[in-house]
C-alpha cells in the first residue's frame, strides 16, 4: 500500500467525486467514487478516494462485498473504522428500502416493461452474486407486481428449481402470472441447455395450474438475456 497519497482537494474538480456527481449526477460516478462519498474521509495512508479503490481491489471489484460483509468484518479492514462501516451499511440498507418501495408500485404489461425492470431493479444486484440465485417476480392480472423472492441458491455454475418451490407462492398470492429471472456469475447471460429445458418444463407446470410465465431473463455481467426475446420459449 502506498504511503503518500494526494488530497482529494487538490485533484482537479472532474476528479473530485463530490464535485463529479454535483456537476454531473451519480450515474458519472464509478463504484470506487462512490463508495468514497460515502465513507467521507480516508486514513492517515490513503486519501478516500484510494481508501475506496483499494478496498474494492482486494475484493475484484465486487460491490456484493460490501452488501454481504458484517460490521465486524468491514472494521478488520485497514483503515475502515465503526462510523465509515456503520455509513457503508445504512447506504446499503437505503438503496435495498428504495428498491422495494419501487417494487411495490411496478407494473409489468410488455416485454419492454421486463427489461425495465430487470435494468433498474435487479441487474447491479444479481450480477454481483457468486452462486447462481433463481428469482421469480409474481404479477396480479393487471401486471402489478405482486411480489419478488430468491427460490432456489445453487451452486457456482448452477441452480437446481422445481416447480412446486416456483408456483407454491404464486399460489398463495394468487399471481396470475411470473417472470423467471437467474443470474451465471461467470458473467456470460448465454442461456445453457438446462436453463432452457428448466425453462419449458416451468411453462408446462404453469399451463397446467393457469399461472402463465411470462419470460425468463438470464443475467451476466452488465448485460441480460431474455429467452422470450430469443425466441427460445
Amino acid at each position: 500500500m502506498s504511503e503518500y497519497s494526494i488530497n482529494i482537494k487538490d485533484l482537479p474538480e472532474n476528479m473530485r467525486p463530490r464535485e463529479k456527481l454535483m456537476s454531473s449526477g451519480e450515474g458519472s460516478l464509478n463504484d470506487a467514487e462512490l463508495l468514497a462519498i460515502v465513507l467521507g474521509s480516508g486514513s492517515p495512508e490513503l486519501n478516500a478516494l484510494d481508501l475506496a479503490a483499494h478496498l474494492l481491489s482486494k475484493h475484484n471489484g465486487n460491490l456484493r462485498y460490501l452488501r454481504e460483509a458484517s460490521l465486524e468484518e468491514l472494521q478488520a479492514e485497514r483503515g475502515i473504522g465503526p462510523a465509515k462501516a456503520v455509513a457503508v451499511k445504512a447506504a446499503i440498507e437505503m438503496g435495498k428500502r428504495i428498491a422495494g418501495d419501487i417494487q411495490i408500485r411496478r407494473t409489468i404489461k410488455s416485454p419492454e416493461d421486463v427489461k425495465n425492470t430487470v435494468k433498474e431493479m435487479l441487474m447491479e444486484e444479481m450480477r454481483n452474486y457468486d452462486r447462481e440465485h433463481f428469482r421469480v417476480m409474481y404479477l396480479d392480472r393487471k401486471g402489478g407486481l405482486l411480489l419478488m423472492e430468491d427460490v432456489s441458491i445453487g451452486g457456482l455454475h448452477s441452480s437446481i428449481v422445481h416447480p412446486r418451490e416456483v408456483f407454491k407462492t404464486a399460489v398463495k398470492k394468487s399471481a396470475a402470472s411470473i417472470i423467471l429471472v437467474h443470474n451465471h456469475p461467470s458473467g456470460d447471460p448465454a442461456p445453457s441447455t438446462e436453463d432452457i429445458e428448466v425453462s419449458r418444463r416451468l411453462i408446462e407446470a404453469g399451463k397446467i395450474m393457469g399461472i402463465e410465465v411470462l419470460d425468463h431473463v438470464i443475467i451476466g455481467e452488465k448485460k441480460y438475456c431474455s429467452l422470450k426475446e430469443r425466441g427460445l420459449i
